[in-house]
C-alpha cells in the first residue's frame, strides 16, 4: 500500500554543506564552487540494493559494497548522485573541459553580456617547453630570464586586446562582433552539472599527470576538496581502483609474469613477437605502447628487458 511506504528524507552531507557556495580559488583568478548537490554515499548504496530504507546494513558493509561496485565497473549506482558547480575558467582550458559531453552546461554569454574583464596570467616560472615525446604536451619549465620576457609581453598583449574590445563597444559595435579578438586567456563562467559516474571519468582524465597543468588544477580542486567531502567512500574507492591503480593488457600481463620470474630472455622474445621492439641489434624505434609498459615496469621496480639488452 502507498500509505505504508516509508517517508524519505533528502540526503545531506554536512562536510560539503560547509563549503556550499564558497569559491575555491584556482589559477590567478579562477574558481570552483558548489551550487547544489543530490545524493551521497548512502544514495549509491541504496540504488545498488534497490532499497529506500536505511536497513540494517553496517557502515563497513556499505563501504564494501561501494568498493565492489567501483572494482567491477557497476556504474549506474554512481549516477544517482549529481553535483552542480559554478566555475570561472580560461577559455582555452574551457575548450578541453566542454569536450566532456556528459554534463549539463550553461555558459556566460559574451553575445548578451560584456566579456569578463579578467585573463589567466602566467608567472615568470610558469612557462613550459614543448614535450619531445608527446605532441600535445609540455615538459620542463623555461629559464626565468625567458619567462620574465614572456610574462611581460603577455601582460602587454592582454591589456591591448582588452582596450581594443572596449573601444569597439564604445564605438557601438555589437558585443557578438567586438569579442572576436579577445585572447583565449580570457575567463568565462559556467554552471556545470554532472552525475558522479561521469564526474569520475572527467577526473580520471584531467587529474592524470599527463593532462594540461591548467585544467589539472581545476580537477584536483574538484576531486580533493569537493568530491572527497561529498562522497568520501566513493572517492576512496575511485582513488584505489581507478586514479592510483595500474591496469595491464594481455601482452603486459604476459611479460610481467616472465620478468617477475626473472625470465628476461623470454620476456624480450615476447616483446619482439608483439612488435614492441625490433630484431636483435636494431635500435629502439618510437613506440608509445612500449613507453607506457616501461613506466609500469619501473613503478614495480622491475627490469626493462630491452634496455638491459641494449646495454
Amino acid at each position: 500500500m502507498v500509505d505504508q511506504a516509508e517517508k524519505l528524507v533528502r540526503p545531506y552531507v554536512p562536510a560539503l554543506d560547509e563549503i556550499l557556495g564558497v569559491p575555491l580559488p584556482v589559477l590567478n583568478d579562477g574558481f570552483v564552487r558548489v551550487v547544489d548537490y543530490m545524493g551521497s554515499d548512502e544514495s549509491i548504496v541504496q540504488a545498488a540494493r534497490v532499497s529506500y530504507g536505511t536497513g540494517t546494513k553496517k557502515i563497513h558493509e556499505d563501504r564494501g559494497l561501494i568498493r565492489y561496485l567501483m572494482r567491477h565497473h557497476h556504474t549506474t549506482p554512481f549516477e544517482m548522485c549529481e553535483l552542480k558547480l559554478h566555475v570561472r575558467v580560461p577559455m582555452d582550458c574551457w575548450r578541453q573541459w566542454i569536450r566532456h559531453r556528459t554534463a549539463n552546461v550553461n555558459e556566460y554569454s559574451t553575445r548578451y553580456s560584456v566579456a569578463i574583464d579578467s585573463a589567466q596570467t602566467t608567472p615568470v616560472i610558469g612557462w613550459r617547453s614543448q614535450s619531445t615525446l608527446n605532441k600535445q604536451g609540455s615538459a620542463s619549465t623555461l629559464e626565468p630570464s625567458i619567462g620574465e620576457r614572456l610574462s611581460a609581453a603577455e601582460a602587454e598583449f592582454q591589456k591591448a586586446a582588452r582596450k581594443l574590445y572596449e573601444d569597439r563597444l564604445s564605438a557601438g559595435v555589437a558585443r557578438e562582433q567586438a569579442r572576436k579578438d579577445l585572447p583565449l586567456s580570457t575567463y568565462t563562467e559556467a554552471y556545470w552539472k554532472i552525475d558522479l559516474h561521469n564526474l569520475f571519468h572527467f577526473l580520471a582524465l584531467r587529474m592524470d599527470p599527463h593532462a594540461q597543468y591548467e585544467i589539472r588544477q581545476y580537477a584536483e580542486i574538484i576531486g580533493d576538496e569537493i568530491v572527497s567531502r561529498w562522497c568520501p567512500g566513493a572517492w576512496s574507492a575511485f582513488q584505489d581502483y581507478c586514479l592510483q591503480s595500474v591496469s595491464l593488457s594481455r601482452v603486459e600481463a604476459k611479460m610481467m609474469r616472465e620478468v617477475v620470474g626473472n625470465n628476461i630472455e623470454t620476456a624480450l622474445a615476447i616483446a619482439r613477437e608483439e612488435g614492441l621492439v625490433g630484431a636483435i641489434g636494431e635500435p629502439l624505434k618510437r613506440n608509445r605502447e612500449r613507453d607506457e609498459l616501461e613506466e609500469k615496469l619501473i613503478g614495480f621496480g622491475l627490469t626493462i628487458p630491452w634496455r638491459q639488452d641494449a646495454e
